[in-house]
């Protein structure tokens, strides 16, 4: 009980700083008029889930009653894979996804999260989405499928569960291996995974079967708490400094039904866009640090951890790229969303792109 009001004390200071000037004046002439919105997270449990269940329980007093958030964890009320359709349908008023299960309805969606070597830390994103127009750009597709995009949600480096030891990326050849399917299948099938797609909360089942030997998914204190120890001997990560190539910055967000953001005042929209900055800032933090005290679980379960070398770095960015190309061509929209980090990834200020990878390659714009 004490951790759970330290962290909500702290959630509360975070939101003063970031939503200064506008959340204090308004909420302490908020009306309670009983506003509570259903929102459903990807997060099937552990640190995640507890993350998320705490800072939804802020809302309503940040907010002096005008509206609540009523959370559910992954498969609560719908499956992960329906959450768009829930949203659309009022069946949820708000969800809080993976933002890449987006690309299912949306074929731009690819882009607004991590991808196989491409922008590779959370600051970056920031300057994609809140600098270089993303946001705008999400906002214009999400709305289009009756949503709102409220804003990224940053969470951490993927990280890859096997079975065997994974060495080099030629140990991947042959492996049962989950993904998230779209692009990040197709970079693992072309240097020879067997891919399939699976929720999250249904790795552990697969891994124990047998059905996989090899799982993608979020980050050590989340797969600690799953389980993943217990069916698996090693976790694969990129080389020092780089824990994920195929999606360096997985990237959740807020995605509110059209009508129930309609119905909130321009004053609360305002907060609520404000707070999910807030959220980010507060999930990530507390992921990571999450994440500290979970190597240490995993080395005392015997759980090697193995890394890619550059050598690997460099021969992936040489399948990825061809394959960006591809998924930026299926759509007007994914072509421009591509391009504005194509030209931030060959900047002076990144630099991970050369002319010489993208040479013969065409954007249809």
């Amino acid at each position: 009980m004490k951790q759970m009001t330290n962290r909500r004390n702290a959630l509360r200071t975070l939101a003063a700083a970031g939503a200064a000037g506008l959340a204090a004046p308004h909420i302490a002439s908020a009306q309670a008029n009983g506003t509570t919105w259903k929102i459903q997270t990807s997060w099937p449990g552990g640190v995640g889930l507890q993350i998320f269940k705490d800072w939804c329980a802020t809302i309503v007093e940040k907010t002096g009653g005008e509206l609540a958030f009523q959370p559910f964890g992954a498969n609560d009320v719908v499956g992960d894979f329906q959450l768009y359709d829930a949203v659309k349908n009022g069946v949820l008023d708000a969800v809080n996804p993976f933002t890449i299960y987006a690309q299912g309805i949306i074929p731009a969606g690819v882009f607004l999260s991590s991808y196989p070597l491409g922008l590779r830390n959370p600051h970056e994103f920031d300057v994609f989405y809140y600098g270089l127009g993303g946001l705008e750009m999400a906002r214009e597709l999400y709305a289009a499928q009756g949503m709102h995009f409220v804003g990224p949600v940053h969470h951490g480096p993927n990280i890859i569960h096997s079975k065997v030891p994974i060495r080099s990326i030629d140990d991947f050849r042959g492996r049962k291996m989950r993904l998230p399917g779209g692009m990040v299948a197709e970079v693992f099938g072309e240097i020879g995974a067997e891919t399939t797609v699976l929720p999250g909360s249904e790795i552990f089942p697969a891994l124990e079967k047998g059905t996989i030997d090899v799982a993608d998914y979020v980050g050590p204190a989340v797969n600690y708490a799953l389980g993943f120890s217990q069916v698996t001997k090693y976790i694969s990560m990129g080389p020092p400094g780089m824990m994920s190539l195929y999606q360096p910055v997985d990237i959740m967000d807020i995605t509110v039904g059209m009508d129930a953001w309609n119905k909130l005042s321009p004053q609360m929209q305002q907060f609520v866009e404000m707070e999910t900055q807030v959220y980010s800032n507060h999930h990530h933090a507390m992921i990571q640090k999450a994440d500290q005290e979970a190597w240490a679980k995993f080395e005392a379960d015997g759980t090697e951890v193995t890394r890619l070398s550059q050598d690997d770095v460099e021969l992936m960015t040489e399948v990825a790229v061809p394959i960006w190309f591809k998924y930026a061509n299926r759509d007007k929209a994914s072509a421009r969303i591509f391009k504005t980090q194509l030209d931030y990834m060959m900047s002076g200020s990144l630099g991970y792109v050369t002319p010489d990878l993208v040479d013969g390659l065409e954007l249809k714009l």
